[in-house]
């Protein structure tokens, strides 16, 4: 608890300085840097061998802004880089941090160079923020310490996050983009009816002509807008709300709702492909850098991102615990396409079980790609025929008393 306490001082303490000065040949220079206090900052600076002139405390970096995976799959790759360039661990912790732009990213970095100064490991390190960095980045560092070949390590985590963050890129793409235009679609169309149709009711009833069935019709649905519009976006909100809060608190509501998004069409294939590349490329990942296999798949089984991959590769990594072989248990959880099973057992067979599961990530992977945009494709025209029924059909309902009375006229 103590401990907890002191390290979030530490975090409030941080601050970001803004600096000027001269370097050598008393050529004008500034810049930026994260410490503590104002006299840190500057022996810091004097340090490399810059003669101060002003420093100012530009604002806190008490941990402002949400650390998302591509921040942590961009520290990877700066570290790997820094560290295969011969940088000493403590420096590379420096110069990440000054260059990360994200205050809450920019305070972790700082956190972790300074537990590391006083003694601690990297791996050690990174196990303190388990939030931001998963039990694959930390056994990989780990690894990677005990190999000697920590730049290898991350490098490799770095490409792993990078893959692994482009496939949720194409999945949040075929998941977001119909539901985006559709929501706008509906939005366009609640408008319509809340503040346009009235303006053409009023008109239509100074006629004192019967309205076709197509206007009536639009017009109960606008008396209806009017009334209840804020109670329907409301409930739509709080629905959201509760199924995204009761999935995160119940087990078994998250199990359903994810074994629901498996069945819808086109949709639900794009994210069982998904979820079969990610479980590949997070064992090859494991299993190329020496983790033992009950560990990688451990490891794995939080990565595939849906609870019946999650609980089906759990139930693999209990098989393998007990002595089956790895495809004999993935083709008895009845999950597994038959294709990635066979691909992995040649690869049990041949010694090359990390090339294979690559291969099967890079398979599936090529899947979702061609499922992405066979699903954009698709959607247009489905799209445009569905605002237009939406949008089309409140203006032509508008239009049609008009018309009518034009040709009575």
């Amino acid at each position: 608890m103590a401990k907890a306490k002191r390290q979030r001082d530490d975090t409030i303490k941080l601050f970001r300085w803004k600096w000027s000065g001269k370097g050598p040949g008393d050529r004008a220079i500034n810049g930026e840097m994260i410490g503590r206090t104002k006299a840190e900052v500057s022996a810091e600076l004097r340090k490399q061998n810059i003669t101060v002139r002003r420093v100012s405390k530009k604002g806190g970096i008490g941990g402002s802004g949400r650390i998302t995976p591509k921040d942590v799959m961009v520290f990877a790759r700066q570290m790997a880089t820094m560290i295969r360039a011969g940088i000493p661990l403590l420096q590379a912790f420096q110069v990440v941090a000054e260059s990360l732009k994200k205050p809450a990213m920019a305070a972790i970095v700082q956190q972790m160079m300074n537990e590391v100064s006083a003694g601690s490991s990297f791996s050690d390190a990174l196990r303190r923020h388990p939030k931001h960095f998963d039990r694959l980045f930390t056994n990989l560092v780990a690894a990677g310490e005990q190999a000697g070949a920590l730049d290898k390590m991350l490098d490799r985590v770095a490409i792993y996050k990078e893959k692994v963050e482009s496939l949720k890129s194409r999945v949040k793409k075929a998941l977001w983009y119909p539901a985006a235009v559709l929501a706008i679609g509906f939005c366009v169309t609640l408008l319509l009816l809340i503040k346009v149709v009235p303006e053409f009711e009023s008109m239509f009833n100074s006629f004192g002509a019967e309205l076709p069935a197509l206007t009536q019709l639009t017009v109960h649905l606008s008396e209806l807008a009017q009334r209840y519009w804020l109670y329907v976006i409301g409930g739509l909100a709080a629905a959201v709300l509760l199924l995204r809060e009761g999935a995160k608190r119940s087990p078994k509501l998250a199990y359903r709702l994810h074994s629901l998004l498996l069945r819808f069409p086109v949709i639900g294939d794009i994210i069982d492909k998904s979820s079969v590349a990610r479980f590949a490329r997070t064992l090859a990942t494991t299993f190329a850098s020496g983790v033992p296999l009950v560990e990688g798949l451990d490891t794995a089984a939080g990565a595939t991102g849906n609870k019946v991959y999650e609980r089906a590769v759990e139930q693999v990594r209990h098989d393998v615990a007990t002595g089956q072989q790895l495809h004999f248990s993935m083709r008895m959880t009845n999950r597994f396409p038959a294709l990635a099973v066979q691909m992995v057992s040649i690869g049990e067979e041949a010694g090359s079980l990390d090339a294979m599961l690559n291969r099967v990530a890079d398979y599936y992977e090529e899947e979702v790609d061609n499922k992405v945009d066979a699903l954009t494709s698709l959607l247009e025209p489905l799209i445009i025929v569905v605002l237009g029924v939406l949008v089309g059909g409140v203006v032509v309902s508008m239009y049609l008393p008009i018309f009518n009375l034009g040709s009575a006229i």
